[in-house]
């Protein structure tokens, strides 16, 4: 999309938007919709001005790319219960830069659904006599509630997370939630049993369903368990995605690398324009999904490796590997100078940097300025609402000069 159709696009979106401003009530305590009751031009304005101002040296800064409806887009909705002095039992998120709980009735974050199913769990607690856990005293059972949601298939899962293993009527529990919300397709219990800022702990137990949810996204399917990481906002990700991979510019005759690939989506979808594809990630149980992922897709010209992208390559650069093409999805902290080293010793043609924090973008990108010059900056909305914004980076190698 050329910067005039952008412009275009986000000029009209935001006049859709103007008819429905909404302020959320809680924005104040909670801290996680601080741009809450800003108009959305003005939101999207703030977030391309503070790209532009921390990005300016490596190049000019396209148009944000902005949403047509920017609510109730999360598909992982995250919740923490308490019990009040009185016994009522209170359900929400922490308020900014503590550990007490905001009672939300509505979040114009979260997907309706989800928050529904949060609500309905705790009028359950209080009739299977089941305490939230205290982080204090150390008793009670229920830590959190995890509610991922597929876009595309309605599959829905609900994640217990429990302080101990033992969960009195589990069964019927499970039963009294699937008949107020029939749209739930499985239920798992995860077990957190740590003091810990952690929300899920390693040990796992199905109690409804296959365990695992099935979300389609560009032509693919892709299995989304508990633990794996999916964008939240499922729409935006069409347009990063095809932005990322469009940016590539493959040809079929590439080698690409997709380092931090999560369960293989963005791979997964490039490989189509790829010779061969090898996605790194060091979550175990998103490298699992990415090899069901594959195989269901019957995508063969990928492989995963379960490892540290930056151990993993630094032993590619030891070893004289070659790669045309690398895609990087950092989680918040960035990247490492290790692996923008090993990158540039590799010499690929083109760096497609995916990054979710333009500060720490803004540090990796000195690093492979070295070598690389930056062709192309495109901020993405991904989280209305928030001061939190995506953005897109082309690298070019310089030697192609």
């Amino acid at each position: 999309m050329t910067e005039k159709k952008q412009a275009g696009y986000n000029k009209k979106m935001q006049k859709n938007d103007t008819r429905e401003r909404q302020e959320c009530p809680y924005h104040k305590k909670c801290g996680g919709c601080e741009y809450s009751g800003i108009p959305y031009e003005e939101q999207l304005q703030k977030k391309e001005k503070r790209v532009a101002k921390l990005l300016r040296e490596f190049g000019k800064v396209e148009p944000i790319v902005g949403m047509s409806y920017p609510y109730y887009y999360r598909n992982k909705v995250h919740a923490v219960y308490a019990q009040k002095k009185n016994g009522e039992v209170i359900c929400g998120t922490y308020e900014k830069d503590s550990h007490r709980v905001v009672d939300i009735e509505s979040c114009l974050l979260e997907n309706k659904g989800s928050t529904a199913i949060i609500r309905d769990i705790r009028g359950l607690l209080r009739s299977f006599k089941i305490k939230p856990y205290n982080e204090d005293t150390g008793y009670g059972l229920l830590r959190h509630v995890l509610v991922r949601h597929a876009h595309a298939t309605g599959e829905v899962m609900v994640v217990l997370v429990l302080a101990s293993p033992v969960m009195p009527s589990k069964n019927n529990f499970v039963k009294a939630l699937r008949k107020m919300h029939p749209e739930i397709t499985t239920v798992v219990l995860n077990i957190n049993g740590r003091n810990t800022s952690m929300v899920l702990g390693e040990q796992e137990k199905v109690l409804y369903g296959k365990g695992y949810i099935v979300d389609e996204l560009m032509g693919m399917r892709f299995r989304i368990s508990a633990k794996s990481f999916y964008q939240v906002n499922p729409i935006q990700t069409k347009h990063l995605y095809q932005g990322a991979i469009s940016l590539a510019d493959l040809s079929g005759k590439e080698r690409v690398l997709d380092a931090y690939c999560g369960t293989g989506t963005i791979g997964m979808i490039a490989s189509r324009d790829a010779k061969e594809v090898v996605g790194v990630e060091l979550n175990r149980d998103a490298v699992r999904d990415a090899v069901t992922n594959a195989k269901t897709n019957q995508v063969k010209n990928i492989c995963f490796v379960c490892q540290d992208a930056t151990e993993y390559i630094c032993k590619a650069a030891a070893n004289k590997e070659h790669f045309d093409v690398v895609l990087m999805d950092p989680p918040r902290a960035g990247s490492t100078k290790e692996f923008v080293d090993a990158v540039i010793s590799l010499e690929p043609d083109r760096v497609v940097y995916v990054s979710c924090n333009p500060e720490t973008l803004a540090r990796d990108l000195k690093w492979f300025c070295r070598a690389y010059r930056v062709e192309t900056i495109r901020p993405y909305d991904m989280f209305p609402l928030t001061g939190h914004v995506e953005t897109v980076v082309l690298l070019s190698h310089k030697k192609a000069i």
